[in-house]
């Protein structure tokens, strides 16, 4: 296995189920999360080699037909990232320390697309990634650092999402201590 990551959502949770089979059919890689949310989406998270996601993908974009909604395909995944994605998303670290980054994105490969751009373009560290659950299916991203960090990160991590996934940014340049605690205190 490698160390890339394959987001697909679909807009079908019947054709999320089609997909899957013929992705896992198509090649050898490793499901970290499949399963429906809210609003009646379905999300695949695959982690294997390049090719061979590749593959899967093309097999998974032939059997979703015109239920695609988004997708990701990342040849050398964040580690941060492909942790938070293969625990399912909603992965919180400890508390904010620095300022404080937030992007909301309309589309869970959005948010892990995001996340890992911002997470390689700059020295800040993943807060959370929250993916679907409780946010009618979208994703967002919360980093921490220094100031100047985190607004590359939220400005790359935004362009990397393109403006059609991007629902807000924030950065809070100097968070409340309740603030910076909160952001590790969300239960799953």
């Amino acid at each position: 296995m490698g160390p890339a990551l394959l987001i697909l959502e679909l807009e079908s949770i019947a054709r999320g189920y089609v997909a899957l089979d013929a992705m896992a059919k198509r090649a050898v890689v490793s499901v970290l999360f499949a399963e429906p949310i809210t609003p009646g989406k379905y999300w695949i998270a695959l982690h294997g080699g390049e090719a061979e996601l590749e593959e899967s993908l093309g097999a998974g974009l032939d059997a979703a037909g015109g239920k695609r909604v988004d997708h990701v395909l990342l040849p050398y995944a964040n580690a941060d990232v492909l942790a938070a994605v293969a625990a399912g998303g909603g992965v919180r670290g400890a508390a904010a320390e620095g300022s404080v980054g937030v992007l909301e994105l309309g589309s869970i490969a959005a948010a892990v697309r995001a996340a890992d751009a911002a997470m390689k373009c700059a020295a800040v560290r993943l807060v959370d990634l929250h993916l679907a659950r409780g946010i009618g299916g979208k994703g967002t991203v919360v980093l921490t650092g220094a100031l100047e960090d985190v607004e590359a990160a939220i400005a790359e991590g935004a362009a990397a999402a393109t403006d059609a996934w991007v629902v807000g940014t924030e950065i809070i340049a100097n968070p409340d201590t309740a603030t910076a605690d909160a952001t590790a205190a969300r239960r799953r």
